[in-house]
Order: C-alpha cells, then sequence, then structure tokens
C-alpha cells in the first residue's frame, strides 16, 4: 500500500472506511489493516492520529453516537404532527440504521472499548443505544406535554419496549424490517397510552 496517498480530513476518510468495512464484513472484520486498506493509506496513517486501534474505536463510535443527536432533534421537532405511531416508525428505522446496528455488538464484544467508552461518558450509558434512549425518551415526553400520550404513560417502560424491541427487530442485517412491520410493531406498543381524538 502506497505511503504518499494524501487525505484531507483524515479521521473522517477512517471513519468512513471503518463504516464500510463493519457493513461489508462485521465487528469481526474490522481490524487496523481492514480500515487503513479500505481507506487506500498506509497503516501509519491511523496510528500517526490515534494511539492505538481502541482510541480509534473509541472516537468513531463516538462520532457516530454524536450524529444521532440531528435525528433526536428531527424527532422531537415532529411532536404534534403526524401520528405518534408514524413519527415513531419513522425514527426507529432511522435510529436503528445500518451503522448504528453494526456498532453495537462491536461495544458489546470488546472489553477494552467499552471501558474507554465508559471513561469518555461517565454515567452514559452504552454508546448508540444510550442516543436511541434518549431521542425516544424526549420524544414522548413531548407528546405527552401536547396531551397525545396519557398523563400517567410510563415512559421509561414504553422507551424501554420500544428501544429494546426496535433493535432487535434490526439486528439481522440480512432481514431488514419492512415499514410495515415496524408499524405494527410501535402501535402495538403505544396502543394503549396514545389519545384517540374524538371523530
Amino acid at each position: 500500500m502506497p505511503t504518499g496517498v494524501h487525505l484531507r480530513d483524515v479521521r473522517q476518510q477512517l471513519f468512513d472506511a471503518a463504516d464500510r468495512v463493519l457493513l461489508r464484513d462485521g465487528p469481526n472484520g474490522l481490524t487496523s489493516r481492514a480500515v487503513t486498506d479500505e481507506a487506500g493509506c498506509a497503516k501509519g496513517v491511523l496510528h500517526r492520529h490515534f494511539t492505538d486501534f481502541d482510541a480509534f474505536l473509541t472516537d468513531l463510535v463516538l462520532d457516530r453516537a454524536a450524529q444521532l443527536d440531528t435525528q433526536a432533534a428531527t424527532l422531537r421537532a415532529a411532536a404534534g404532527t403526524d401520528t405518534v405511531a408514524a413519527n415513531l416508525t419513522t425514527a426507529l428505522t432511522t435510529l436503528f440504521g445500518p451503522v448504528p446496528v453494526a456498532i453495537i455488538p462491536l461495544i458489546t464484544f470488546r472489553d477494552e472499548l467499552r471501558a474507554r467508552l465508559r471513561h469518555a461518558r461517565p454515567g452514559g450509558g452504552m454508546a448508540i443505544l444510550a442516543e436511541v434512549t434518549t431521542a425516544i425518551t424526549g420524544y414522548l415526553d413531548d407528546e405527552r406535554a401536547l396531551g397525545r400520550i396519557a398523563a400517567d404513560a410510563d415512559i421509561d417502560s414504553l422507551t424501554l419496549s420500544l428501544v429494546g424491541g426496535g433493535h432487535l427487530l434490526f439486528t439481522d442485517r440480512d432481514h431488514i424490517p419492512t415499514t410495515e412491520a415496524v408499524g405494527k410493531f410501535v402501535a402495538s406498543v403505544v396502543s394503549d397510552v396514545v389519545r384517540r381524538r374524538p371523530a
């Protein structure tokens, strides 16, 4: 591999290469060599920007988790529009996109990565799932404040059901659920707490 390849925004290019490797080969295929080969650069490039591969993975996860903030803001802005079930269906489909779902097992099976993420985000829960949980909770709180969800709704339990069930729906990369399947799941979770408007 040539060492003279010039990369602009090296970190972002390495992160994007890692995304492609994750999506193609899964967490087990994500190595420093695979990332630099995918980025078209020498292996030393990664180590000039990160102290080691776990430092690279930590920054990758934190970067991808931060990107979910934009999607969370979009969901919060949707409160009071369309239906609660439709908004949540769109949100789960977006928040559990291919890259976030591929990162979750990476975190689960790498002890050193989990330790570094805990250090970087004390009390923050498991990155990716923590962001999804925060997004769903905030949205449900907003809808409850607007009177579209029952005032006595248990938001924590609803969120746990939506995030846990949503994650299971999207876990199999080879069988992504249809929008209809996600919508049916969401409707079953929120049906008892959604306020029905008078006809």
